[in-house]
């Protein structure tokens, strides 16, 4: 990297900062925290003023907020937070003096704010929601315990826009405004999470356990002093800190869980304690542990229809999951303020997860695809297969806040680590057998039907075993400096801020496989290979007959007999190795003013991107190993214009015009590829480092009404203009393909565009009579109409629009919660659209794989025995909603999978 990259445009921020200063002589300093006056707890999201300079600020985490350079005089402080009364104090600013305003708000018509239970968790989410200049929604602590969500990616599906991906029912990956995970950027403390995931940029959140954390923020339109690497938005989670109360907090849970589908009870424990020493230094410490095991049921075709003529079925899969998945997190953060202008703080993140997996499946395959309810003679196999993989993340912030003479300096350097590892894993363990007369029902639940014969172990053979061991690590280090400072251009008050990043990343990916088939020369007799020696008892399947299952320690037993240096795979254990080095640099100029109620701010951000790629290659029809190493750079300049208009006290408009860019994941950039030949026929399949970032143009509009108590109702809309979508393709027989019958890659696509609108309604009925005062609903709504091309050579350029991979069209939330001194209920549904999973053939939308639209409903309720003792239970997944995904149309499966529902029944003790 030549410094020359970076210094220019930090160059160009601090030139264009020099030049803004103003020549006004300043004086004093006003500095403060805003508390709730009866529980001493800090309020962020306050919003602080000075009437008559016009100047605004948002009181922080820990309520505090500070005005710098004032000219001496006497002014009215004014302090607004929703659900407290307005604040009104008159101070007077002597010469280079400091004045100091301690805030305690009462709440309207109560004796104090609500700071806790729903309308807490509302009251802190809108207030920061109002108070900020960009587009952002917030969940609370409070709100997190609200829901019956066991980690963050299950909380933040009741956000606005927002809604998740599930592994096995369980939330993973986020989808913002309908935007597939990898779209979208997670950081915590200020800093990004690496991924687990050996091929994703996405961060499965299901590793961080939600009683961890303080509070987390979406963001759906980013300013020039946030990393611009997100099109649907930016997540930042926020760990405890001991200064976010002012006391000595301490909080303990205990729950049992119950699976229907096992019919298992698992244990969850959570613990939280933070303490402020003197007045200086803060400890905050969070621990949680969830052992739960559970299961699915599971049938598919994986989109195998023969759509020529009739409608056959040419394969389908029947599976059975038995999981357990242990989450183990710690926290320990410290927070250390030597003087009133300057705070240091450590942040520090352990979360390890661990999913151990035994996947028992039969697969049919017959000789000619199968019209339904008519028998064929079909290929058998059962097959298992058995893992642990454990992931796990490190992540460790240091920085701070020191507030100059007239600037101020926010610094941050960070480390973070995640790994995922598979030790000797059964990657398949195949028994095959051949009937003659198998048929199945149904085409959208596939259920097969077949003669005695085909549920006898004694009629599978061993027909292959395959060993592997994986290791993927994802090490990111960076480092940050902000300096801001206030000012005046003419009469208007203003800010100005720049900035500089770097960014390393490097991620590694290993595998070794090993293949056993040729059982005669590892001395394995005939009589040692039928199902019978090998099978378990018959899975408790839902979804039709299943057949003998197969032992996973039987299969150990057999693979430890046999010789491993003679079934090692060479070629599957050198093509998806890969190591893939990430340097970001980037710098940033922005500036806001106040012109009366308008604030507007604009800026812009310049990142360069320099990447190194190396894996193999191995070409069968040479019988070769090939190195690829492949070197690129881009550099992406970034603007934005956010508009912030009050139009009343209660109303206001927001508007926006940025730029974002989503770079290719790695596996899309892994360079390693495999070239197979069957006779004459090539088959390749290849990631692709040449890959052009993904880059985008975003408007949003929005205009949001605060009503009286706890209450908002917002509109807003938005349009993006996306080049170089990338999606996977089959380019067999196109172009430099037109020699293979398959080459599976992935390639950008020509645009897209995507048009949404959201709307949220938030109401509690603090104004009705009082057996109603209880009541709070909470709705919103998200659509997003979007169109992508993808082309091919086919004698002459052809392409067809498809919708965004991963977009849904509707993502919905609504709850209703009711909440008195004794009891706390909670009814919430989560729905999202069909959306699509992928483009199997190019030129034939029949073979397009989407999944189903989804609903899910959750119930919560809570019984207060004291103000400090808690008995909960919650229900997920009341209705039993499955996952479903399809061939082209609804009714022709590619996926169809069971969860059952869960209960859990809990105890909560906080000292408040």
């Amino acid at each position: 990297m030549k410094p020359s990259k970076i210094l220019s445009p930090l160059y160009l921020a601090l030139l264009t900062s020099s030049l803004c200063l103003s020549s006004t002589s300043w004086a004093g300093r006003i500095e403060g925290a805003v508390k709730d006056s009866a529980t001493q707890i800090p309020l962020e999201g306050a919003l602080i003023s000075i009437e008559e300079l016009k100047l605004k600020q948002e009181s922080n985490r820990s309520g505090r907020f500070f005005f710098t350079e004032i000219p001496e005089g006497r002014y009215t402080l004014v302090a607004q937070y929703i659900g407290g009364e307005t604040y009104r104090q008159e101070i007077q600013v002597g010469e280079i003096s400091l004045t100091t305003a301690n805030i305690l708000l009462n709440g309207q018509g109560i004796e104090h704010i609500q700071v806790v239970g729903q309308r807490g968790a509302l009251s802190k989410s809108l207030n920061r929601q109002r108070a900020a200049d960009n587009l952002i929604s917030v969940l609370s602590a409070d709100a997190l315990g609200n829901f019956p969500d066991t980690n963050i990616s299950e909380a933040l599906q009741r956000v606005p826009g927002v809604s998740i991906e599930r592994d096995q029912g369980e939330g993973r990956f986020v989808r913002i405004r309908g935007m597939a995970p990898d779209y979208n950027a997670v950081s915590m403390n200020g800093t990004r999470l690496p991924s687990p995931e050996s091929e994703r940029r996405a961060v499965a959140l299901d590793v961080i356990p939600s009683d961890l954390l303080q509070s987390v923020e979406v963001t759906k339109t980013l300013t020039p002093d946030m990393d611009g690497d997100s099109l649907g938005g930016a997540i930042e989670v926020k760990s405890l800190s001991a200064f976010d109360r002012d006391d000595t907090y301490f909080n303990l849970s205990a729950e049992a869980s119950f699976d229907e589908i096992t019919g298992s009870t698992n244990p969850k424990l959570a613990a939280s304690y933070s303490q402020i020493l003197g007045e200086t230094v803060g400890v905050a410490v969070a621990a949680s542990w969830y052992d739960r095991d559970f299961g699915s049921d599971n049938v598919e075709t994986g989109g195998s229809w023969d759509f020529d003529g009739d409608e056959k079925l040419e394969s389908v899969e029947q599976r059975d999951y038995q999981i357990n998945r242990e989450r183990i997190g710690v926290g320990i953060n410290f927070d250390y303020r030597p003087s009133d202008n300057h705070d240091l703080f450590l942040r520090t993140l352990y979360s390890r997860f661990v999913d151990t997996e035994a996947r028992n499946a039969v697969e049919v395959e017959w000789e000619e695809p199968a019209l339904i309810d008519t028998k064929g003679s079909a290929e058998a196999k059962r097959s298992l297969k058995s893992r642990e993989e454990e992931q796990s993340i490190i992540s460790l912030v240091l920085g701070g806040e020191s507030r100059l003479d007239i600037w101020t300096l926010d610094y941050q350097a960070s480390f973070s680590e995640a790994k995922a590892a598979k030790p000797d894993y059964i990657g398949g363990a195949d028994f095959e057998g051949e009937f003659d007369e198998i048929s199945y029902r149904q085409p959208n639940i596939p259920e097969l039907s077949a003669d005695e014969s085909f549920y006898q172990a004694s009629e599978y053979g061993l027909d292959k075993i395959e060993i592997g061991d994986s290791s993927a690590v994802d090490t990111m280090i960076a480092a940050k400096v902000d300096f801001s400072r206030e000012l005046k251009l003419g009469q208007y008050p203003a800010e100005i801020k720049l900035g500089a990043k770097y960014s390393g990343r490097k991620k590694e990916n290993h595998e070794d496989i090993w293949v056993y088939e040729d059982f005669d020369e590892q001395g394995i007799s005939d009589d040692q290979l039928g199902l019978s020696v090998y099978a378990g008892s018959e899975p408790d399947y839902g979804l039709g007959r299943f057949g003998p299952s197969i032992n996973t320690n039987a299969i150990w037993n057999l693979v430890n007999r046999m010789d491993r240096a003679i079934a090692k795979d060479d070629i599957e254990s050198a093509i998806n190795d890969f190591d893939i080095d990430e340097d970001i640099s980037s710098a940033y100029v922005m500036g806001h003013i106040d012109i009366d109620n308008l604030r507007l701010l604009a800026g812009v951000r310049y990142e360069h991107t320099d990447v190194k790629s190396s894996g193999t290659g191995y070409d069968e029809s040479q019988d070769d190993f090939f190195d690829s190493e492949i070197d690129s750079d881009y550099q992406h300049w970034l603007p934005g214009i956010h508009l912030n208009y009050k139009w009343s006290d209660k109303t206001i408009v927001r508007a926006s015009w940025n730029n974002t860019i989503v770079r290719p994941t790695f596996g899309q950039l892994a360079p390693g590829y495999l070239i197979e030949q069957d006779d004459d026929e090539l088959e390749a399949s290849f990631g692709n480092p040449e890959l052009e970032a993904l880059t985008s143009t975003n408007w949003d509009l929005s205009i949001e009404h605060y009503m009286g108590g706890l209450g908002v109702l917002s509109v807003s809309g938005f349009y993006k203009d996306i080049n170089h979508f990338i999606y996977e393709a089959d380019l067999g027989g196109y172009g430099q393909y037109q020699n293979f019958e398959k080459a599976k890659t992935y390639v950008n696509g020509d645009d897209a565009k995507i048009l949404g609108a959201e709307l949220a309604y938030v109401q509690e009925f603090g104004f009705l009579p009082e057996a109603w005062r209880g009541l709070i609903f909470t709705t919103n709504f998200t659509y997003s109409d979007s169109t992508a091309s993808i082309s091919w050579m086919d004698d002459g350029k052809q392409s067809r629009d498809i919708p965004m991979p991963s977009q849904s069209e509707f993502t919905a939330n609504a709850s209703l919660g009711y909440e008195n001194p004794y009891v706390s209920l909670r009814l919430s549904a989560a729905y999202k659209s069909k959306y699509l999973l992928e483009v199997q053939e190019l030129d034939d939308a029949n073979f397009d794989i989407y999944q189903d639209a989804h609903t899910q409903w959750d119930l919560v309720a809570k019984s207060f025995i004291t103000d400090e003792i808690t008995i909960y239970f919650k229900a997920i997944n009341l209705s039993d909603e499955p996952f479903y995904a399809y061939t082209g149309r609804q009714n022709f499966n590619a996926q169809y999978e069971e969860y059952g529902r869960t209960f859990q029944l809990g105890i909560q003790f906080i000292n408040l």
